[in-house]
């Protein structure tokens, strides 16, 4: 997200250090969840896996998210191209309780309209939040719509030399409504 608390994954400067880091959360993830904007918008990484880019750092993030399994969420496509995607089939809430109760690696939500659903359903562990040294503007706010003031528990910080910081929450499930 940028400074001013956009979220757009076009918005940020992404660098090989934060690439890695990326394909480093993925390669220790079983499922990444996506909405259909953000999974549509995603689809430009297979195309680094058929041309790669002249930056390893980026084929690397390619073949990581071509790896991880995806379950998109979405009202409108009928069918996902990705061979490691799938329609979710369920809400978002049964999805994920299943999801959470088997063995395994971390869940990852990549879409904002997601992150908001699940924040709301309490159904979210952990908040990590990359912030890029930008100021959009204009956008679309990561927490949208949001009636319950949510109180987070600070876990630590990673900053990368290219400027961006990554924080890191969990939820203290500590809820008071706003008026």
């Amino acid at each position: 997200m940028t400074i001013d608390g956009f979220c757009d994954h076009t918005a940020g400067i992404p660098d090989d250090e934060v690439h890695q880091h990326y394909t480093d959360l993925l390669s220790n993830a079983d499922t990444i969840l996506y909405g259909r904007i953000t999974y549509q918008l995603m689809e430009y990484w297979r195309t680094l896996l058929e041309n790669p880019s002249d930056e390893k750092s980026m084929n690397d993030f390619a073949i990581a998210i071509d790896k991880i399994s995806k379950i998109v969420f979405s009202h409108t496509l009928k069918n996902v191209e990705w061979k490691s995607a799938k329609l979710a089939t369920r809400d978002i809430e049964e999805e994920v309780l299943e999801l959470k109760q088997q063995s395994g690696k971390d869940i990852l939500v990549g879409s904002r309209s997601l992150i908001i659903q699940l924040m709301k359903l309490n159904l979210l562990d952990e908040y990590q939040l990359c912030i890029h040294p930008v100021i959009a503007g204009t956008g679309l706010p990561l927490f949208e719509n949001i009636k319950d003031r949510t109180v987070l528990k600070f876990i630590k910080t990673k900053t990368f030399s290219g400027g961006a910081v990554t924080l890191y929450y969990e939820p203290t499930n500590e809820k008071t409504t706003n008026r």
